[in-house]
């Protein structure tokens, strides 16, 4: 009898030890569906926190994007200043053109520095809200690590079986189910818990890492506004440098023109003077027959040139790139330094030496008052009182006007009165 009963309480214990494996397995899939439901349900508090601790959202960085596109637009442009510089000083061009540019590099610089104070502005914030996202962070995780802590602790105390006792020690189904939920929602805790300290690693170490992003684009930042400021400097050098330049050359054209107005006024004296003493040896000699000049109406359109070039300033009145005026009583013909220069008709040489702002000037009188004019010569080929014909070379181009390049500076004078000496010379081919 006893057997009998030994042998069926060894059935009963084998029938509850299945049972307890099975309710066990099944414990674990219920707490495996209930923990994915109560990520979505239960946990709003929890999954809050990290929402809202999220690294900054997309229109940062593309602000951030967006500064440095326009940085580099600005350096872009202030490049093709630069150029344009180099292009200027490589060649003949007005200093006023040349003070624009450096205006316009130190505006472009001025930008380029606002933009990067821009930028290190933006950057410095992101470090504050960074920095304290960091500590906020590592506060955090010091707590939640503590409770992790004593969870395991008291976790290791009860055993692995703590959970399973407690269920087979209900006295009622409903007892069951309440601590089935009890012990599922300590479990959830649990597993949110080692979550949130997880993800609160990963954020702490992420936020290191944009800090020394951070640092290493500021301290960059700052290094190009130094030099950008450097640079600003220079330019506001040069600009006054530039500007002191433009005002002596104002100065400079002024004087030069003030001595062109004069030696103009005395070549007309000259000429006016060689006229009354051709009148006077007329005079002196009425039965003389009257000298006939080469110069003849028929000429007009006709006559070659005296040396071949590009016209570099026209007769007339002419408004510099400086906004002052000069009124040229001639033409200014461009041509290779040394190129020789012929007379455009015969005639007698009255005047061959240096002539004020001309410089190395040759007048030739071709009868009857009138005249042509040889100016800004670098060698004389005749002299006072020499008879020349037509086509006769009487010297060589040089460059006397130190605003101009080597040039003849040329003029026709019938009776005297200067005239456009286009009209004489022959159409260009």
């Amino acid at each position: 009898m006893q057997m009998v009963e030994g042998r069926g309480w060894m059935v009963d214990r084998a029938w509850m030890c299945d049972r307890a494996r099975m309710v066990a397995y099944g414990l674990r899939r219920a707490m495996s569906a209930v923990a994915v439901l109560s990520t979505i349900y239960l946990l709003p508090s929890t999954i809050a926190p990290l929402a809202a601790q999220q690294p900054a959202p997309p229109s940062s960085a593309d602000r951030a994007k967006a500064q440095r596109e326009e940085l580099d637009r600005m350096r872009a442009e202030r490049e093709r200043l630069e150029q344009r510089m180099r292009q200027l000083q490589s060649t003949a061009h007005d200093i006023s053109e040349e003070r624009t540019n450096i205006e316009r590099q130190a505006d472009a610089t001025a930008r380029v520095v606002r933009s990067l104070d821009a930028q290190i502005g933006a950057l410095e914030g992101e470090v504050t809200n960074a920095s304290a996202s960091l500590v906020l962070a590592q506060d955090e995780l010091v707590i939640k690590r503590s409770m992790l802590q004593r969870r395991v602790r008291e976790i290791y105390k009860r055993g692995a079986l703590y959970s399973l006792e407690a269920l087979l020690s209900a006295q009622s189904f409903g007892a069951l189910v309440a601590r089935y939920k009890y012990l599922h929602l300590v479990a959830q805790r649990d597993r949110a818990l080692v979550r949130r300290v997880e993800l609160l690693n990963d954020q702490i170490s992420g936020t290191r890492t944009q800090l020394v992003r951070l640092q290493g684009e500021m301290e960059l930042n700052r290094e190009q506004k130094t030099e950008e400021e450097r640079r600003l400097r220079e330019l506001e050098d040069a600009r006054g440098k530039s500007l002191a330049k433009v005002q002596q050359s104002a100065r400079q054209t002024e004087v030069r023109l003030q001595q062109i107005q004069r030696d103009e006024k005395k070549l007309a004296d000259l000429l006016a003077t060689f006229e009354a003493e051709r009148r006077r040896a007329i005079a002196a000699r009425p039965n003389a027959p009257a000298a006939s000049s080469t110069l003849r109406t028929s000429d007009l359109g006709r006559l070659d040139w005296p040396v071949e070039g590009t016209i570099l300033y026209r007769f007339g009145r002419v408004v510099n790139a400086n906004n002052t005026t000069t009124r040229w009583n001639g033409v200014g013909i461009g041509a290779p330094a040394g190129t020789s220069v012929k007379a455009v008709a015969g005639g007698s040489v009255v005047l061959a030496e240096a002539f004020g702002t001309y410089g190395q000037t040759v007048i030739v009188s071709h009868g009857d008052g009138d005249f042509s004019v040889y100016g800004s010569l670098a060698r004389l080929d005749v002299r006072k009182g020499q008879t020349i014909q037509k086509g006769q070379v009487i010297g060589t181009v040089g460059r006397t006007d130190p605003d101009l390049d080597a040039h003849l500076h040329f003029e026709m004078r019938p009776k005297g009165r200067a005239v456009d000496p286009l009209e004489w010379l022959r159409g260009r081919r």
